[in-house]
């Protein structure tokens, strides 16, 4: 059996802007499907963590570069495995290919947690994990927390929906990106930079009816942004790093 598993998908008109370029959410969404799926093709996805262990994962901090956008129209291939996993922590590594050519990385890092209670697991506690990591092919890249800038300006406050969630009955991870954009207004970037990568780290989960306060600053070559709720305390935050498109 292969240590990675290969997804394949068209960035189709649904998933790109007004510059027919993939948008950063739709790109986590197809890299959070291939984990999905990978996880189902090795036996501990997210079926089996319920039935067998009343668990499933949670995404802590996600982290990509793209070399050049994807466009509406590619053909984005998706190798994906895991590097196994200490205390209740798992990185999860990917290369992108378009037409055979590796155009970009990601990594990201779950943690696995119990569906009653919210506490996480110990991965030594679920037998299906053992001998299905990515061995040689497995990234170094480690992804430590991020540090906000002190000084921050209001960008939007925003209401978290029905339409923002997912399977968890959180708001799905891929709309902490949208929110990020909208944040520092990409669609006003010029035409030849595009959002070229991000690190995104999820501190609390967010509910339908819930406000968070989007802050965002520009600092060298990105922008950060840092969602709070009402209370101040840290739902997420996310570092943008913007990139020359060279048609």
């Amino acid at each position: 059996m292969s240590v990675w598993y290969e997804y394949k998908t068209k960035i189709d008109t649904r998933d790109v802007d007004g510059r027919s370029r993939c948008r950063p959410s739709a790109l986590l969404g197809y890299l959070q499907e291939a984990a999905t799926l990978a996880a189902e093709d090795r036996g501990f996805g997210r079926e089996v963590l319920l039935e067998q262990h009343g668990a499933f994962w949670m995404l802590a901090r996600m982290w990509y570069r793209l070399d050049r956008p994807l466009r509406w129209g590619d053909e984005l291939t998706v190798h994906t495995w895991h590097r196994g996993g200490k205390g209740a922590s798992m990185y999860r590594d990917f290369d992108l290919y378009v037409d055979g050519e590796c155009i970009g990385q990601a990594v990201s890092l779950w943690v696995l947690v119990r569906l009653e209670d919210r506490k996480m697991l110990r991965l030594s506690q679920i037998p299906e994990l053992e001998g299905t990591s990515g061995g040689e092919r497995n990234k170094d890249i480690q992804l430590s927390k991020l540090r906000m800038p002190e000084e921050m300006a209001l960008a939007e406050r925003r209401v978290m929906h029905y339409s923002d969630t997912d399977i968890n009955a959180h708001v799905n991870n891929t709309r902490y990106a949208d929110f990020a954009c909208d944040a520092i207004r990409a669609d006003l970037l010029p035409e030849n930079l595009f959002v070229a990568g991000m690190q995104l780290g999820y501190h609390a989960e967010c509910r339908p009816g819930e406000v968070v306060d989007l802050l965002c600053v520009q600092e060298g070559n990105g922008c950060f942004v840092h969602g709070i709720d009402e209370t101040g305390k840290s739902r997420f935050d996310v570092q943008i790093f913007l990139g020359q498109d060279i048609p």
